[in-house]
């Protein structure tokens, strides 16, 4: 067991009903997981859909069926990201996702566009995108009702400082990203309350030995929390590494930034109001080939983090589990392996494949110790 205190060879955990309690209950089942590993359920909170269903504009049925696609892959508890649209739209988006906030589906919403760059804007509408007013974000968080978990903005646009401090106001997480500030815009920022960079290195300026622009900035505060897209395809395994060696696991969050066909497949799917080409499970854009979100789902990322990056499991467990539960208030309940918590887990096996995984208790992936 990966508990926050270290790795616990031949340990005992027990659960009674939605929780992992100290005692036994009388006739307890047990269940024998001899070489494997019993770690926290995963966290992700940056995640636009999958199995074929976009959590921009789907169904509250195809939001449901996206939401347990990630679930079979570990994914526990998750924060539901739309990409850039129109005010309207997203406000009635918002209106949708907040009942299944309430409900306790999602962690929250986490809103990425349209107050971002049009030089950094990467698989999002460019005729769509706006300065962040702040009247306009709070117009967002407002039809939020409350499940607002995150907002990424350019701060260096016209409004960007005021609407961060608006954010911090009102406990939603600000975020920087899909950004072409400057490391002096950046730690303005910063110091505004920004506390949050939207999968770094991704659609920002990259670091420069005269100019180190937002990523150097990002990696130097230690009240910045970087997420992290650990698919192969967004991070040379040397950037991981970086970004590691100065932020350390406590400040690194794995995310997924999945798109539709997230357990699903290659194929054509739309992001928004543009297409994306799915092929060997790279999502690019069809009109110019940009990096479009990912296919990844959180059990290779783990994996992928243990067997290719060489992070130790405590450090890939923080970063998936512990890290984004702190950042979202949340780890009174999630996040770790403690008495009181929610019964929220994933089996693994000696080579780190998915062999279980338990949500609050019930399993959604029966243990496979065959």
């Amino acid at each position: 067991m990966v508990l926050p205190t270290g790795t616990v060879h031949n340990g005992r955990l027990i659960i009674d009903g939605t929780r992992i309690t100290a005692t036994a209950p009388q006739n307890a089942q047990i269940i024998d997981v001899t070489d494997h590993y019993v770690i926290p359920g995963f966290v992700d909170l940056h995640n636009h859909g999958g199995g074929g269903a976009s959590f921009t504009s789907g169904s509250v049925e195809d939001v449901l069926r996206g939401i347990h696609t990630h679930r079979l892959h570990g994914t526990t508890t998750l924060v539901a990201s739309t990409v850039t649209g129109d005010m309207d739209f997203l406000t009635r988006r918002a209106g949708l996702l907040s009942e299944l906030a309430e409900q306790g589906e999602i962690a929250g919403i986490h809103f990425e566009g349209p107050f971002i760059s049009p030089c950094r804007k990467g698989a999002h509408a460019e005729d769509l995108l706006r300065d962040p007013d702040p009247a306009e974000v709070r117009k967002l968080i407002d039809a939020a009702r409350g499940r607002a978990a995150m907002v990424t903005l350019a701060t260096e646009r016209h409004g960007g400082l005021d609407s961060v401090r608006l954010l911090a106001e009102h406990g939603v997480i600000a975020a920087i990203g899909h950004t072409d500030a400057t490391y002096e815009q950046t730690v303005e920022a910063i110091d505004a309350g920004v506390t949050v960079a939207t999968h770094l290195f991704n659609a920002m300026p990259p670091l420069s030995h005269r100019s180190p622009g937002p990523i150097t900035a990002l990696l130097e505060d230690d009240r910045i929390t970087v997420e992290l897209i650990n698919d192969g395809t967004h991070l040379h395994p040397a950037a991981l590494q970086l970004a590691f060696h100065h932020a350390g696991a406590h400040r690194v969050a794995f995310i997924t930034d999945a798109m539709d066909a997230a357990g699903f497949g290659d194929g054509r799917y739309w992001l928004g109001p543009l297409e994306v080409e799915v092929a060997d499970g790279v999502a690019r854009l069809v009109t110019d080939g940009t990096i479009a979100g990912s296919t990844l789902t959180l059990d290779r990322a783990f994996r992928r983090a243990v067997t290719v990056d060489g992070l130790s499991v405590e450090d890939a467990v923080t970063a998936l589990s512990a890290t984004p539960a702190r950042l979202l208030g949340m780890d009174d309940t999630i996040g770790s392996l403690e008495p009181g918590k929610s019964a929220d887990l994933v089996l693994l096996d000696s080579a780190f494949e998915l062999k279980g995984v338990m949500r609050r208790g019930e399993w959604v992936v029966g243990p496979q110790l065959g």
